[in-house]
C-alpha cells in the first residue's frame, strides 16, 4: 500500500495500524501527519525519514517532541529560516550549528540577531552590509546607533531610501553610546 492510502486509512480509523506504519514512515510528509493526528506523539520509525526534511524537522521538534532534536539538528542548520524558528522557538538561544547558514542570509540574520542574539551577530555582518534595508534595521535595533565602519561605508554607498534613513537616525543621534568607532 502506498503511504498515502496507509496514512488516509489510519487516520479514518482514528488509530495506530502497526502493520502500515513501514509504508507511511518512507514518506515524510504522512509520517508526519500520522505522528500529529494518530499517534499524537513520536513515530521512532519514521524519525530518519522526517530528519532529512529541514521544515518537517522543525514541526516534529515543535509539535511533536516539544523540544531539541539532535537528530535533525545537520538538516536544519542546513536552512537559514527554520534554523532562526528552531533557535527561537526550541532552543530558546543560539543555534551554533546554523550560524554560518544563517550568517549568509541578511534578513534572517538581523532576525537571528534581534529575536535570538539580542545582540550583534558578528559572523553575519558582511552579509547584511550587502542588504541597504537590513543593514538600516541593524543599526536601528541591534546596534542603535552607527554601524561599524564597513557596514557605514557600504551603506552610504549605496545611495537610497534606506541610505536616507540611516543618515537621519545617526544624524538625531550622534553621541551615542553604541555608536562604533
Amino acid at each position: 500500500m502506498t503511504p498515502y492510502k496507509s496514512c488516509l486509512k489510519a487516520l479514518k480509523l482514528g488509530k495506530r495500524i502497526p502493520k502500515l506504519e513501514p509504508d507511511i514512515s518512507k514518506n515524510v510528509y504522512f509520517s508526519y501527519h500520522y505522528a500529529m493526528n494518530v499517534i499524537k506523539g513520536r513515530f521512532i520509525l519514521a524519525e530518519p525519514t522526517i530528519s532529512k526534511d529541514a521544515y518537517y524537522s522543525y514541526c516534529y521538534a515543535r509539535d511533536i517532541i516539544k523540544g531539541k532534536w539532535k537528530q535533525a539538528e545537520p538538516t536544519i542548520s542546513k536552512d537559514a529560516y527554520y534554523s532562526c524558528c528552531y533557535a527561537k522557538d526550541i532552543i530558546k538561544g543560539k543555534f551554533i550549528l546554523a550560524e554560518p547558514t544563517i550568517s549568509k542570509d541578511a534578513e534572517y540574520s538581523f532576525r537571528y540577531a534581534l529575536y535570538v542574539i539580542k545582540g550583534r551577530f558578528i559572523l553575519a555582518e558582511p552579509a547584511i552590509s550587502k542588504n541597504a534595508h537590513y543593514s538600516y534595521w541593524y543599526a536601528r535595533y541591534i546596534i542603535e546607533g552607527k554601524l561599524p565602519d564597513f557596514m557605514h561605508n557600504q551603506m552610504i554607498l549605496e545611495n537610497n531610501e534606506y541610505t536616507r534613513k540611516y543618515i537621519e537616525f545617526i544624524s538625531k543621534n550622534p553621541d551615542s553610546p553604541n555608536n562604533i568607532k
